[in-house]
């Protein structure tokens, strides 16, 4: 009888101990995961089996913290298996064609330098980082690059700048006594000084911008015509109404779903025009539409793994 127990409590010690060392397996395989800082970016990698590479690039003032502080979206990508590239590339709204060749070059530095795998990468962006991840994913499809995206999406993105333009003069005339008042008048002198008034002419909008709604000029977008694109924004008119006296035609979302119709008329082959609704928080609480937190991370996950 004595021998039959220490029989069994060997079996059951040593199941044990196996199944301590499997969980120990599958948590060192969980926490495989490196961290690369450099001063014009931050990386996040499997150290292997990498199944996608998410390109991000933040707002106009967001640096790397800025982007993981608001957006959230690592552990999602961790238990994916992505690797995340935050891209310390700001304050711009457009990007001349001098600044696509060296960022295109840039990243292909970074890939290559960090080993990243290019069968499956995903470019992204909010506000103006937006129209950067849509003006170098077009730039970079073609024969000039490996580093060819698979998608590229937008969170709440000032895609055409003819009509931000417009939009900061009527803000000036409301004689706003907020933020966005200085923010308009920055946006009239900067525009104004490099492309001129677009009422006398639009050709220089036309050759920077994203999206021209007022000539349906989407030049700047030619080559991701294959490409996966998704277009978030949350339609807010009240928000905006409360914080800018802004009317919907005024408002980032409005030429954000003219520019979806324009390219779905246009034959892209797939175009998803994601409106939201009560989505948009600062990582702080505040209420503000014009956030990352439109874009569900969960699901574009799903989206970059055809889930």
């Amino acid at each position: 009888m004595n021998r039959i127990l220490v029989v069994l409590f060997v079996l059951t010690f040593s199941f044990s101990c196996k199944n301590n060392e499997n969980k120990k397996t599958a948590d060192s395989v969980k926490i495989e995961y490196q961290e690369i800082k450099k001063d014009e970016y931050s990386l996040n990698k499997p150290t292997k089996n990498i199944k996608a590479v998410l390109v991000l690039f933040g707002g106009f003032p967001e640096n790397v913290e800025d982007i993981k502080r608001e957006f959230e979206i690592l552990e999602n990508a961790k238990k994916n298996n992505i690797s995340v590239l935050y891209m310390n590339y700001n304050r711009k709204l457009w990007i001349e064609q001098n600044e696509l060749e060296q960022l295109s070059k840039r990243l292909q530095s970074i890939f290559k330098e960090n080993k990243l795998p290019v069968d499956n990468i995903y470019v992204g962006g909010f506000s103006s980082g937006g129209n950067i991840a849509l003006l170098i994913s077009n730039f970079m499809t073609n024969e000039n690059s490996n580093i060819i995206p698979k998608g590229v999406f937008i969170g709440d993105s000032p895609i055409d700048l003819a009509e931000l333009y417009h939009t900061a003069e009527k803000n000036i005339e409301r004689n706003l006594s907020n933020s966005f008042a200085e923010e308009s008048k920055w946006l009239l002198e900067t525009l104004g000084k490099e492309f001129g008034n677009p009422n006398n002419d639009i050709s220089k909008y036309e050759l920077y911008s994203v999206f021209t709604s007022k000539t349906n000029n989407i030049d700047n977008l030619k080559n991701l015509k294959n490409t996966k694109i998704r277009l978030y924004t949350e339609p807010d008119t009240l928000w905006w109404k409360e914080q800018t006296m802004a009317k919907y035609e005024e408002m980032n979302a409005y030429h954000i779903k003219q520019l979806s119709e324009l390219l779905n008329k246009s034959n892209f082959k797939n175009v998803e025009y994601i409106p939201t609704e009560n989505k948009g928080y600062r990582a702080d609480g505040e209420k503000n539409p014009h956030s990352w937190s439109i874009i569900d991370r969960k699901e574009l996950i799903n989206w970059m793994l055809n889930k």
